[in-house]
């Protein structure tokens, strides 16, 4: 699992088989350890939600899906959650869940696990069929 952190935004991306871990177990974790302190996120299912959550606390981001989404997420085309939090004030937490796809550019990051990029076969089938 994957985080990126700018501002107010938070976004995991996650593997296949990590949504399908998730799917199965209800949560699914990592850690960064750093020489003073471990840094945790996680994802989990909560009942009696409607749309993704968040929450920080013991050095942890933790996103919360509903339950409805547990059963089906592995396996359907949905390819993300998303909410915008809002605090009551003047901040606003942008949040998102997504399954992590294919990068378009050459990287050296292994992707074995990823899902297809679907930018990727409509550029292929964008390419004359002589060539």
């Amino acid at each position: 699992m994957k985080i990126r952190i700018k501002g107010n935004s938070v976004r995991f991306r996650l593997t296949k088989t990590e949504v399908e871990l998730f799917c199965k177990q209800g949560q699914i974790s990592e850690v960064t350890e750093f020489q003073s302190k471990k840094f945790y996120y996680a994802l989990e299912i909560k009942s009696g939600i409607k749309s993704l959550q968040a929450d920080f606390t013991n050095d942890t981001i933790t996103l919360f899906l509903p339950d409805s989404v547990q059963t089906s997420w592995a396996t359907d085309n949905v390819i993300g959650h998303s909410n915008e939090v809002d605090w009551n004030d003047k901040n606003t937490l942008s949040l998102l869940v997504e399954k992590d796809f294919t990068c378009l550019d050459n990287t050296i990051e292994d992707q074995s696990d990823n899902y297809p990029n679907p930018k990727l076969s409509s550029e292929k089938s964008k390419k004359p069929s002589h060539l």
